[in-house]
Parts: C-alpha cells; sequence; structure tokens
C-alpha cells in the first residue's frame, strides 16, 4: 500500500526537529509504524521473536543501534523504555527515538519519562485523510477567533457516510475488498480480545462475559451511561460478575487503546452551574462498534429504491455512530493544534453540546453533531446558549451534518457536513 499522508505527519515533524524522545501510541493497526518508520533510520520491531530477545536479554543495545531509530512494539520490552529515558537525560539530537505501542505494558517502566519522552495519540483515519472529498473548513481556523467564511459543496449523502461508518479508518482494514470487510473486522477484534489481552497478562475467565461487556459497550456509543448500566445489559439475570472483573477487563481494554471514551469538559462550573463529569463511550473507531453489534451500512438505512435518498433505519444507533465518526475526526483535527476535546452536558440534562474544542488558552469552539441535512432553531440552541453564558470564551459555534455544502447562519452558527471538515 502507498503511505496516505496522516495529519499527525505535520506535529510529528515539528515535534521531532525540537525533542530527542517521541512516543507513538495507539490501537493495533492504526498505522503507527507506517507513519514512524519515515522518520527511522533503523527500526527495531519487537514483534519479531529474534529481536525481542536479544533485547529483553540485552536492553542497552537501543542506545547502541543507528538514529534516528524506531523501537516497535516497545511495551514488549519495557526495561527499553528506561534506556532511552537515560540516553535522553546524556543528551542525544532531536528525533533520535521514536517508540510506538500498541498497549501499556502491565509491568511499567520504573520512570515514567516525564519531560524526556513525550507521547502523541494517533488515531484511525479520519475523512479527511480518506481523500473521499477535500475539506473546505478548517478547525484551526475556526479556533483561530477570527470568525472565518466557510463555504464549499458537498457530494457525500447519508448512505456514503454510512458506508464510512462501517468501512473502518484503520488503514489495512479499508485495503479489504467491500464484502470481505466484515470478516476482517471481527478477525481484528478476535486478534486482539484471544492473544493480545493474554499478552497483557490479563486472565480472561468469563471470556463470553468479556464479548457481552464490549457487546454492551458498543451498544452505548456516544452515550454517557454508567458503567452499571452496560454491566446489566451485558449479563441480565443473576449470574453477574464481579465489578472487580468486569473493571479488569475494561483497564486492559483501554490499556490497548480499543477504548476512546470522551471526557466531560468541566471548565467554569460555578458560571455554568452543575455539570456532568461521565465520559462518553467511543471505541477507537465506530467501524469495531458497527462490527460488534452486527450491524453493516445496509441495516444502518432504509432504500427501497435507488432512487430515492435514503433516510435513517436505526435512528438512534445510526445517529450514535455518525456522532462516533464526527468525534474521531475531531479529535484528529484538534491533535493536530495542539487543542483538547471533550463533550458538556449539564447535570440535569438541560444543555448539552456534543463536542467542545479547547485551545491552551481556554478559549473554545462549540460542536454540534446532527444526522440531518439542514439545521434548525432547535439544533442550534444549545451552542446559542453556551455563547451567552460565556461570551468570548466561545470563539465559534458549530453544526456538523450531512448537508449538502458550509455555510453561516444568521445567528453566526457554522454548518458544515462533516466530510468539508478538516484540520
Amino acid at each position: 500500500m502507498a503511505y496516505v499522508l496522516r495529519t499527525v505527519d505535520s506535529l510529528l515533524d515539528q515535534l521531532c526537529a525540537d525533542l530527542p524522545a517521541l512516543a507513538i501510541e495507539g490501537a493495533r493497526g492504526v498505522g503507527k509504524t507506517a507513519t514512524a518508520s519515515r522518520r527511522a533510520r533503523t527500526v527495531l520491531a519487537l514483534d519479531d521473536e529474534d529481536e525481542l530477545s536479544l533485547t529483553r536479554a540485552n536492553p542497552a543495545r537501543v542506545t547502541t543501534l543507528p538514529r534516528p531509530l524506531l523501537i516497535d512494539e516497545w511495551q514488549l520490552a519495557p526495561a527499553v523504555w528506561d534506556r532511552v529515558r537515560r540516553a535522553v537525560d546524556v543528551g542525544v539530537a532531536p528525533g533520535d527515538y521514536l517508540l510506538t505501542g500498541s498497549a501499556t505494558p502491565t509491568q511499567a517502566p520504573r520512570h515514567s519519562g516525564a519531560g524526556r519522552i513525550v507521547s502523541v495519540r494517533m488515531r484511525p483515519m479520519s475523512l479527511a485523510e480518506r481523500g473521499l472529498v477535500a475539506p473546505t473548513v478548517s478547525l484551526g481556523d475556526l479556533l483561530s477567533g477570527t470568525r472565518p467564511d466557510v463555504g464549499g459543496e458537498c457530494p457525500l449523502r447519508l448512505g456514503d457516510y454510512a458506508e464510512e461508518i462501517t468501512a473502518s479508518g484503520f488503514p489495512a482494514l479499508r485495503a479489504v475488498a467491500a464484502r470481505s470487510r466484515p470478516a476482517a473486522i471481527t478477525g481484528y477484534v478476535d486478534e486482539l480480545l484471544d492473544r493480545d489481552l493474554a499478552g497483557l497478562d490479563v486472565t480472561v475467565r468469563r471470556p463470553g462475559t468479556l464479548r457481552q461487556w464490549l457487546r454492551a459497550f458498543a451498544a452505548a456509543t456516544s452515550t454517557a451511561t454508567s458503567y452499571n448500566t452496560i454491566l446489566r445489559a451485558a449479563t441480565p439475570g443473576d449470574d453477574k460478575p464481579a465489578k472487580t472483573t468486569t473493571t479488569t477487563y475494561r483497564e486492559a481494554l483501554e490499556r490497548m487503546w480499543l477504548l476512546d471514551e470522551l471526557p466531560a469538559w468541566l471548565w467554569g462550573r460555578t458560571s455554568l452551574g452543575d455539570l456532568a463529569v461521565a465520559p462518553k463511550h467511543h471505541l477507537a473507531d465506530p467501524a469495531l462498534a458497527a462490527r460488534i453489534l452486527g450491524v453493516g451500512a445496509g441495516a444502518l438505512l432504509d432504500q427501497p429504491n435507488p432512487d430515492n435518498p435514503a433516510v435513517p433505519r436505526q435512528g438512534p444507533l445510526v445517529g450514535a455512530l455518525f456522532e462516533s465518526l464526527a468525534t474521531l475526526c475531531v479529535r484528529v483535527y484538534a491533535a493536530a493544534v495542539s487543542a483538547q476535546v471533550s463533550h458538556l452536558r449539564t447535570h440535569r440534562g438541560d444543555h448539552e453540546v456534543d463536542l467542545v474544542v479547547e485551545r491552551e488558552d481556554g478559549h473554545v469552539v462549540a460542536i454540534e453533531v446532527k444526522l440531518a441535512p439542514t439545521v434548525t432553531d432547535d439544533d442550534t440552541k444549545h451552542l446559542r446558549w453556551l455563547k451567552t453564558r460565556l461570551g468570548d470564551v466561545v470563539l465559534d459555534t458549530v453544526v456538523v451534518n450531512t448537508g449538502l455544502g458550509a455555510y453561516r447562519r444568521d445567528d453566526g452558527v457554522a454548518v458544515v457536513p462533516l466530510a468539508l471538515l478538516g484540520p
């Protein structure tokens, strides 16, 4: 496969020019190795048994190999982390060390690496990276505070978004023929649960319970459903596992970057009232959630006549998966400009904003996600509420939708089809 330029590439170029060691983290198959190896002279692949044996026997070899050095799947030999940290303390050139990992090791390094090794999260491909449509609206420009003009026409329709929800943002999975992709995604999930968990020394005493819990978690995509509710949905009846068991499973899935929960935004509690603190649930890729639930693009839409436009079939589910796709895209774009993404919900649910993108100085862009081609006043009411309460702290307000084009409403809210939004 030819390399597809990723949004994170520009950030990595900047950091490699200034910092001696970077750790690129993310789910297996997200593209970390391909992206990092473009910046390496030597690749130390620890998923090779011979290389792993040599490195475990002599972790110091990472300081003698030609640099820039990529240590791929470093968590398989955690001692190399401390060796890199010490090398940085002694003094190495910017960009000399790149570490990629698909999981956080059970036996953590002796030192965190804080101040020496900077971590960068890599996520599956956003819509902009998939090359479907050239973006016309930049999240970076929206964060500039200049309230830029927005425009552009979008050829994608609801059916196209449903296809992208289920097609996956993992490069290798996207390369599989559409008819075989569901089997490939199922195999990916099975590999994580059957092999990678064992590599983390996690004992799965009840494999069925783990898979039921993951299915219930997938069904809770884009919601802040409590973990107890998820557990009850996963194991109806009286035969429920101990909470410590499911907590161990959840933590292990988080360490493999399979879960990618969206934290609650807690800025300005005194001016906004009591804000909910629960995260919104997301898997690393909405395609994983769809496949775990056994849902394909055709099941999400009802299109009896090819001459008629597609309409949602499983309304709450397709809306939740579309929001998850939008969340993935916005997180990828926000990372490129060092912004953080969260969600806002008042404790009683009177007001909520799907995505709050926050600059380092605390100013934000507020985004609502709507699975609809048109936007009404009701769709913008929470954005207008937030702008009224926080004033200039809110740099811009946006509704991301499935419409025909980007524009600004009379109330100043930008309407942007998801495919037209980019970094």
